[in-house]
């Protein structure tokens, strides 16, 4: 087998498309952790959870770098992004765990359900004042919140995932920022902690060394969504009051 065959291909960060269901179980949520505060989903893209969430009462924005474009050129993007991805997964169907998502069509159809939805609330809410804005342009590792601003930071498949594209020092300082918009007593949670190679990121500790030295505490938890080979696990960051 060849270095790349039998890998996800991947050039630059997809703006992918998942739901509030899909959120609940890779992070394991509950409403305790709804409800703990708002939530910030971070490189959000195309995803639902924010529209969903705000829909079950849920106080809770997203921010992603696309959110400062042309949402006609991004939300076509998301769309191109769902067939690109379905015709990869049909390449290495075997490699997945489908016990989430039953097959590679229901994972296709979930992904059009996620980018309607995230795109009905867009319009729906729509406001050039970021500072209400339910969807805010960002990036990390700057984020344009204050501090100690969120009850709950959550942030799927981006952080560890592109591994190759982003070197060890923007993940600390990635990590630092979630924590630092979080607020004491609250949460970060990062899914997966494996690279689109499918190993896990090799400098975690590193990195969880570099973090307690901040006072934040770690524990790595089983998800509820091992879909990418080696993906049982998240992360979890609590920050110390």
């Amino acid at each position: 087998m060849g270095k790349t065959e039998g890998i996800y291909e991947q050039v630059g960060v997809a703006m992918t498309c998942r739901s509030f269901d899909e959120y609940v179980a890779m992070f394991r949520l509950t409403d305790k952790e709804l409800s703990s505060g708002p939530i910030l989903d971070v490189a959000a893209g195309g995803s639902s959870f924010v529209a969903a969430a705000s829909a079950a009462g849920y106080e809770v924005r997203g921010v992603d770098p696309r959110y400062d474009g042309d949402p006609t050129d991004w939300i076509r993007e998301a769309g191109e992004e769902i067939e690109a991805s379905t015709a990869k997964l049909a390449g290495l169907v075997d490699r997945f765990d489908w016990t989430y998502y039953g097959s590679l069509e229901n994972h296709r159809l979930g992904r059009e359900r996620s980018l309607a939805l995230f795109r009905a609330d867009l319009v729906a809410n729509a406001s050039f004042d970021q500072s209400v804005s339910r969807y805010v342009g960002g990036r990390l590792p700057q984020l344009p919140f204050e501090d100690d601003q969120f009850g709950l930071v959550l942030c799927s498949h981006f952080l560890f995932l592109y591994a190759e594209q982003f070197d060890f020092d923007f993940h600390v300082q990635a990590v630092r920022e979630l924590l630092r918009v979080c607020r004491p007593g609250g949460q970060v949670r990062i899914y997966p902690l494996m690279s689109l190679r499918w190993e896990p990121y090799e400098r975690l500790g590193d990195l969880l060394a570099a973090v307690r030295e901040d006072g934040a505490e770690e524990e790595v938890l089983a998800s509820g969504l091992p879909f990418i080979p080696g993906s049982e696990y998240y992360l979890k960051l609590l920050k110390n009051v």
